[in-house]
Parts: C-alpha cells; sequence; structure tokens
C-alpha cells in the first residue's frame, strides 16, 4: 500500500536487525523500499540486499556530501546500472550547507551522474541543500528534464520552496516528502506539500534519518513512512488510502523499470 522511495538499510544499523525491518514494513502495509546508493565502495551492499529481497529496488551513485571517496565516471555508472535491480541513478546534487569553498568538484559530480542518467536511460535522485539555484541551473544545462531527452528523477527529501518544487516539476521531476514534513517546526514545508498536486509527489522515509512524528527522535526506518502518508493525507484533505494509491503509482510511474 505504501512504498518508501529512498531509505538506506544497508547502513549497519538498519542492516543488523534486517528481520525487524523487513517485519516492521509488512505490518505497516509497506509493500516495497527502494535503497539508495551514497558511494561504489558500499554499492554491493546495496545492490546485495535488492537482489536477496524481491521487494527492494536499489540505485547506484556517489552522494555530494562524500569526499574521500573514488569518483564514478559516466561509463561506471552506466554500466552497474544496467543490472535489473538498479531502477535509478543516485543519490547526487548539491549540498553547500554541510560543505564550503570550492566545490567545483562537487558540480562536476554532479554532471557525471545526469550523462549516466540520460545514457542508461534511468531516473535521477537529487539531493539538494542550500544549493537550489546551481542544482536547477545544472539540470537545465545537461538536459535533466524529460523535455531535454532525460530520464526525469526525483527530487528527494525535499525542503526547498515552492518555486523550486514547480521549477523541478516543469522539468518532469516529482517532489519526495520525508519525516521532516510532520515535524511541527516545519510550516513553510508543510505549506509547499499543501499546493503541490498529488499526482507529483513520492513519500520516503531517508532512513535511518528523519523519523516521523511520533518517531522522532528515533532510528528511522520504511515501516514509518505510513506516517508521512497519514500526516499529507491530513494536510491535504484526503483519505491515506488515495495517498497510498497515487505515491504508489508515482513510484512505479518514475522508476519504470521496477516491478510492482
Amino acid at each position: 500500500m505504501f512504498i518508501d522511495s529512498h531509505c538506506h538499510i544497508n547502513f549497519s544499523s538498519l542492516a543488523a536487525r534486517m528481520p525487524e525491518v523487513l517485519a516492521r514494513m509488512a505490518e505497516n502495509r509497506v509493500t516495497h523500499a527502494l535503497c539508495v546508493s551514497v558511494d561504489l565502495p558500499d554499492f554491493p551492499q546495496v545492490l546485495e540486499l535488492a537482489t536477496r529481497y524481491p521487494h527492494i529496488f536499489a540505485s547506484v551513485g556517489v552522494h555530494p556530501d562524500y569526499v574521500d571517496t573514488p569518483e564514478p565516471s559516466v561509463a561506471q555508472l552506466v554500466d552497474l546500472s544496467a543490472h535489473p535491480k538498479i531502477v535509478a541513478i543516485g543519490e547526487t546534487g548539491l549540498d553547500y550547507f554541510r560543505l564550503k569553498g570550492d566545490l567545483e568538484w562537487q558540480r562536476e559530480r554532479f554532471r557525471v551522474h545526469i550523462r549516466a542518467s540520460r545514457q542508461a536511460g534511468k531516473p535521477l535522485i537529487i539531493h539538494t541543500r542550500a544549493a537550489a539555484e546551481d542544482t536547477l541551473a545544472i539540470m537545465r544545462e545537461e538536459g535533466a528534464g524529460l523535455d531535454d531527452g532525460g530520464a526525469g528523477g526525483v527530487m528527494h527529501c525535499f525542503t526547498e520552496s515552492l518555486a523550486v518544487a514547480e521549477a523541478a516539476i516543469a522539468m518532469g521531476f516529482y517532489i519526495s516528502f520525508s519525516g521532516i514534513v510532520t515535524f511541527k517546526s516545519a510550516t513553510e514545508l508543510q505549506a509547499v506539500a499543501r499546493a503541490l498536486p498529488l499526482e507529483r509527489m513520492l513519500i520516503e522515509t531517508d532512513a535511518p534519518y528523519l523519523a516521523p512524528v511520533p518517531h522522532r527522535g528515533k532510528e528511522n526506518e520504511p515501516g514509518f513512512v505510513c506516517h508521512v502518508a497519514q500526516f499529507l493525507a491530513q494536510l491535504k484533505g484526503v483519505p491515506v488510502e488515495q495517498v497510498a494509491r497515487q505515491t504508489t503509482a508515482n513510484f512505479f510511474d518514475l522508476f519504470r523499470s521496477a516491478q510492482p
């Protein structure tokens, strides 16, 4: 009924209790999860989980926050993404909040991922923080949008303005909301979620981070994505079943190589 479109269940704290994590997914009617890659050395763990469990999908990419890690090439990303359980390229993007100084290497890494996405025909998972203007500019320059021959993608764990969301949607991207939207302090983000069409939304946990209310402060896991859906339903004044159906349909429309 629900799909966690972005999590990191290969991280040690979750991997160590995988049977419990999967059981809670089932209890909370979370039918699938996308385990997202953050660097190449750990990518085999991500792929192994996806190949072991039919309802787990995976991506391949290098997070913009990872400095001392092997840089991917376009050819390498395209080759690794050919595996049938790899449904996306990323997570990639820009982060000017955590890292300072000359970040041209980060922008170049982002461009490499977009080029790989175009070649592979698989959508992007984009992380942007305090870098929305440059993120959108590079997306346009590299042709990430559907109208430019790109594969589209998702702006994950979205915390930016309505204008940024609408600019991404105009390029064929989806907007994914995490547990942050349930936080009492997230009034501006809640206004964005209220304004956007459900047809362009995904839900996620970003586990093990950002657990939604009522689990805020605890380790997050895919089973908790139901609380994000419930909050969005209340925010938009629709049944939670409608949020579940639409975000599930959106997931499979975006990640076209994923099998329901």
